[in-house]
């Protein structure tokens, strides 16, 4: 967590230059979803970094956000948009989440499913802390150096689905996700690399989940 605790005072600067789009774009695939009682919402932001998610579902309508993150310099700059009720440390690759079971109308985690980030074994947790019938919402890149963990991620989504733990909302594919850091990562007709969005929604009865 030392990379992004120094990280954490350019960051915003960093993305800004890479054009990165996955806080509006997820907070818009959210939004398109989730129609009413956005302001009544109790949103939870997994990896909420410094903000930027909640900043734009908070441009949507929804009001109420707790964040956690696992780096103290990304929350401490979260903390100074004045967004977040709560905010918590937690190490994201090894403990629970820091919350009781069907708590969240919504859970968010953008930007951190990916090699080298957050592991996909946190999917259930994400489940776990969302009410019945609640919004989860999750994305992730698909440039090459990304592509293993994305067909993981996405073997653990489908399977979940089959399980009847959640049912898949939309899925909306990004072409110009956030501009390449490499020419290789690139795609042929562009400078950007493409990423998705996945909104589900969790079973209002866990019955039927046992099967």
């Amino acid at each position: 967590m030392s990379f992004y605790d120094s990280w954490s005072e350019l960051y915003e600067q960093d993305v800004m230059f890479l054009d990165y789009r996955a806080p509006l774009l997820a907070a818009e695939s959210l939004a398109a979803v989730m129609h009413e009682d956005r302001d009544q919402a109790l949103v939870l932001d997994v990896a909420c970094g410094t903000g930027l998610v909640a900043v734009q579902l908070q441009r949507l309508g929804f009001c109420n956000f707790h964040g956690v993150d696992g780096s103290a310099g990304m929350l401490e700059l979260a903390r100074s948009k004045t967004v977040y009720q709560t905010l918590q440390k937690s190490m994201l690759d090894t403990d629970s989440l820091p919350a009781h079971s069907d708590s969240y109308d919504v859970v968010v985690i953008v930007g951190a499913l990916s090699e080298g980030q957050v592991p996909h074994s946190i999917l259930p947790e994400l489940l776990r802390v969302t009410k019945p019938g609640g919004f989860i919402c999750m994305t992730t890149r698909s440039n090459t150096s990304n592509q293993l963990y994305k067909e993981q991620l996405q073997t653990v989504i489908e399977e979940m689905e089959q399980k009847r733990l959640w049912e898949r909302v939309r899925v909306q594919e990004i072409e110009h996700w956030e501009k390449a850091t490499s020419v290789h990562e690139a795609e042929q007709t562009t400078e950007y690399i493409s990423g998705i969005i996945y909104v589900h929604r969790k079973s209002k009865s866990q019955d039927k989940n046992d099967n």
